[in-house]
């Protein structure tokens, strides 16, 4: 019957530290029981944590006022983009701002920061150091493309910071860990990038010598709009979109793709498709492909069909 007793309500909800539950009046008997989990030691929580964020609001509970979420689990509560091998590390890191010792609970990741280095902000209920501060951070963690990365994510499609913004908290840390890789990756973030894949297909393009494409571009000929890519030189009218797997899975998706090619090619632009292993295995092929057209384009029409 212990197990089935109603815990307090404001416990019922949320997790919650063993203490907490004890200072109102529950017993250990019913913090041992069955239905509770144990996420992290001294918390219980009704449902077992799966996400980064629910994970975070679990241990949310254990952190002081000068400890916030940090490094990748910042970037992924706040949405940025990680490469699988990070997402498949469960751990929470956490970051003490002061002279305080570091976060010790099995499951996290204790780091510890100068006062002013690191900023607050609450982002999905939970405290996590700035966007700006999270970026810097990564520079300890990710490689040079997947900073560019997370930098185009921030300053584009989740629109969290400028590349001024995101440049001015580089310049605030000049000695911090990875520094020559976040101004590296920050010489090549841009806005504009709509995913991951866009971001890895500019770059196969740019750092073999290609011109840097316009990203977002709208076709528009003769005052009608034709339609939205993902890369586009448009001197040349070649057009390029990275193709996920939604694309190749959902069939609207798949529809839209086929007209917006035919669309293309009716005013003279050529669509060139991108997939993981264009911008991976094939990564010289395609370039050699879309520096063949942009050569052609700027030479004259593309359309070949009478």
């Amino acid at each position: 019957m212990t197990a089935r007793r109603r815990l307090p309500l404001v416990l019922q909800q949320a997790s919650f530290r063993v203490r907490d539950a004890l200072h109102r009046g529950v017993s250990r008997g019913r913090l041992e029981a069955h239905d509770l989990y144990k996420p992290f030691h001294g918390i219980r929580s009704a449902a077992q944590p799966q996400t980064v964020e629910e994970r975070a609001r679990a241990l949310a509970p254990r952190l002081r006022a000068d400890q916030v979420f940090s490094h990748v689990t910042a970037a992924a509560i706040i949405g940025v983009p990680l490469p699988r091998r990070i997402e498949r590390d469960p751990r929470l890191h956490v970051t003490t701002i002061g002279t305080d010792q570091a976060l010790r609970v099995r499951g996290a990741v204790g780091h510890r920061a100068k006062y002013g280095t690191v900023r607050m902000t609450i982002s999905r209920g939970v405290p996590i150091s700035s966007p700006a501060d999270t970026f810097v951070a990564l520079g300890t963690i990710l490689t040079v493309d997947e900073l560019v990365i997370a930098g185009d994510a921030l300053v584009g499609w989740l629109g969290w910071l400028t590349v001024d913004e995101l440049a001015e908290a580089v310049r605030r840390r000049p000695r911090t860990r990875g520094i020559v890789k976040l101004r590296a990756a920050l010489a090549e973030v841009r806005r504009g990038s709509r995913s991951p894949g866009e971001t890895r297909t500019r770059l196969a393009l740019v750092r073999r010598g290609m011109p840097e494409p316009v990203l977002n571009h709208d076709v528009v000929v003769d005052g009608q709009w034709i339609a939205c890519v993902d890369l586009a030189y448009p001197e040349a009218r070649v057009a390029i979109e990275y193709e996920s797997d939604l694309h190749r899975t959902d069939p609207a998706t798949f529809k839209k793709d086929l007209t917006r090619g035919e669309r293309l090619k009716d005013v003279d632009w050529w669509l060139v498709r991108s997939t993981a292993d264009d911008v991976g295995p094939l990564i010289e092929r395609f370039v050699w492909r879309v520096r063949r057209l942009v050569e052609s384009g700027t030479r004259g029409p593309h359309d070949t069909r009478p």
